[in-house]
């Protein structure tokens, strides 16, 4: 039964943010293995297009401990930010539970391109991690995109109600509906499939380079249902 109180703040969205502390030494490294994947694609010709996405098996095709060692700190992450997001949703006696990557790829983008704002399906988590953008000074001095070069801009689920909204100082809450994180190599930002984004157009001396990925999460008994039901 929900107690009175003056304000119930109900809905809230998780999100994660996670720093590796390897960065430095596993980033350089994936740059350049995914640039070279890019150059050797058979399904790119000429010069390299202002924005490319690989595939999503990068598990499939990719032998380095630097990468070994990214995948495991991203599993880690996913798992510690599920863990907090389900406090008082898993039964008491949580069972143990197993996170399966269901893709993960990498993206370059450079001269202003941009991801348009989208979700992912098939999957109740992802994720993005930064390994190359411009330094943080060089890529907000951009003339034209700003403080918004290159960020990741996530959706709140109020932004949807703006569209047509009558708009005055009571709903002042609905009016903050978006957050942009800062590309930050060696960052990770672990958040619900579900939540709107984007990739905000970037421009910069270096390439933007990322690495993204969707989740999901299953009981160790191979049952997801969290509630009995009683046959009648």
């Amino acid at each position: 039964m929900i107690q009175p109180d003056p304000l119930h703040p109900l809905w809230h969205t998780p999100l994660g943010v996670h720093r590796f502390a390897q960065a430095d030494a596993v980033n350089a490294v994936l740059v350049r293995v995914f640039q070279t994947m890019r150059a050797t694609d058979p399904a790119v010709s000429g010069e390299p297009k202002a924005f490319y996405a690989s595939r999503d098996d990068l598990l499939q095709r990719i032998r380095l401990s630097e990468w070994e060692q990214l995948v495991r700190f991203i599993v880690d992450s996913v798992r510690q930010t599920v863990v907090l997001a389900n406090q008082g949703a898993w039964p008491e006696a949580k069972p143990g539970f197993q996170i399966a990557l269901r893709g993960i790829w990498f993206q370059i983008s450079s001269q202003g391109s941009h991801h348009d704002v989208h979700t992912h399906g098939n999957c109740s988590w992802s994720g993005v991690y930064c390994l190359q953008v411009d330094p943080p000074e060089q890529r907000r001095q951009h003339p034209v995109l700003g403080a918004a070069n290159g960020v990741t801009r996530f959706y709140g689920p109020h932004f949807n109600r703006l569209g047509g909204a009558a708009m005055d100082f009571g709903n002042a809450y609905l009016q903050n509906a978006h957050l942009d994180i800062d590309p930050v190599p060696g960052q990770l930002v672990v958040f619900p499939s579900w939540l709107a984004h984007q990739a905000m157009p970037y421009h910069g001396s270096a390439d933007r380079v990322i690495v993204s990925f969707n989740v999901s999460v299953h009981a160790a008994g191979g049952s997801d249902q969290l509630h009995g039901y009683a046959h009648v």
